[in-house]
């Protein structure tokens, strides 16, 4: 025996395809109401026909409208109107999900962390040109820390002598004529426009971070926290990944290499970021990343579920702890022969 059901009716039917009962409902004037009755049947929920006939006949198998393995019958199927009238209430389910989606913060997360990676690839290209560049006719340029303002100082110099100057190194004999002097102060300029651009960007992924991510941002800073909640497809998703999967988090060739060929497995992906693991001796960084990757997957739990945010306290706590694992192997284990 079989009941099925869609948005506007339910019957009941036997093996061979007779209807031995149904229920409609004739309210599909009210667009609110039909829109309700289709997200419960896309969560897998009952409508109050289904439910009424499911009382009757409590050995009957649901089975939504379209289902595969329901018997030919004369179910009560809706007119051209009623049919009109759902029609227009999945558009608007349509319109109301592309609203949804694009208040999302995971999705947002992506487009924000996908542009810095895209402009921040672009960036290190341009200035590594325009450090090249400007070095062709200052060989005795040393940049040091200023390389980041370098963009800058070319594109305000008002020839290459002020430029020389500015760079506190000697005039060279031969040097620009005047178009490919523009043609550089504008790459120059192009170069302080993307850093800047790039500085934007990413402040204002540590903004949605610290407001979508509150305990994995303290405990790791809002970029890698932003990072790990776009690799897992949504904080949601980060919640759910036990901590060795948080651990590996970007490292995913290196693990299916692993699999494939028998090759060490890696020991950290993105966390690899943190300084806690990356300034850390290489014979500890797999143990301090473990532990880590545990109070991160404690962390994604409560800012997906809305917990009390970490704050202080907890990172203290967990700098403790790795600074006695550091102390616990203050040199590399001996190899044995």
């Amino acid at each position: 025996m079989w009941l099925w059901y869609d948005w506007r009716a339910a019957a009941i039917a036997d093996d061979h395809g007779s209807i031995l009962d149904d229920e409609q409902w004739d309210g599909f004037h009210d667009q609110r109401t039909i829109v309700d009755r289709l997200e419960c049947i896309a969560a897998g929920g009952l409508t109050p026909e289904a439910m009424l006939l499911l009382e009757r006949f409590p050995e009957a198998k649901p089975r939504v409208h379209g289902e595969p393995d329901l018997p030919d019958a004369d179910w009560p199927l809706p007119d051209e109107e009623a049919q009109a009238a759902a029609d227009q209430a999945a558009i608007a389910m349509a319109t109301m999900g592309v609203a949804q989606a694009a208040g999302d913060p995971d999705r947002r997360l992506e487009h924000l962390m996908r542009a810095s990676d895209e402009m921040r690839s672009t960036f290190i290209t341009m200035e590594a040109r325009l450090v090249e560049w400007v070095g062709l006719f200052l060989p005795e340029a040393r940049f040091g820390q200023d390389r980041s303002s370098l963009g800058k100082t070319v594109s305000q110099a008002e020839s290459l002598e002020h430029l020389s100057q500015t760079l506190g190194v000697p005039l060279p004999p031969v040097g620009p004529d005047k178009p490919e002097w523009k043609a550089l102060k504008e790459w120059g300029l192009g170069v302080s426009v993307f850093r800047g651009q790039l500085d934007r960007l990413e402040n204002a992924i540590r903004h949605l971070s610290e407001i979508h991510l509150p305990s994995l941002s303290a405990l790791l800073g809002p970029l890698l926290a932003a990072r790990l909640c776009v690799e897992a497809h949504g904080r949601m998703r980060l919640a759910r990944l036990p901590a060795g999967t948080v651990q590996v988090l970007g490292a995913e060739k290196a693990f299916f290499n692993h699999l494939k060929t028998g090759a060490p497995p890696p020991k950290h992906g993105h966390i690899f970021m943190h300084p806690w693991i990356s300034r850390s001796p290489r014979w500890v960084r797999g143990k301090i990343s473990r532990t880590v990757a545990a109070k991160a997957s404690i962390a994604a739990k409560i800012d997906a579920f809305e917990g009390e945010p970490w704050g202080e306290e907890e990172m203290r706590e967990l700098e403790q702890k790795v600074e006695d694992i550091r102390e616990a192997y203050p040199s590399p284990p001996s190899r044995r022969g």
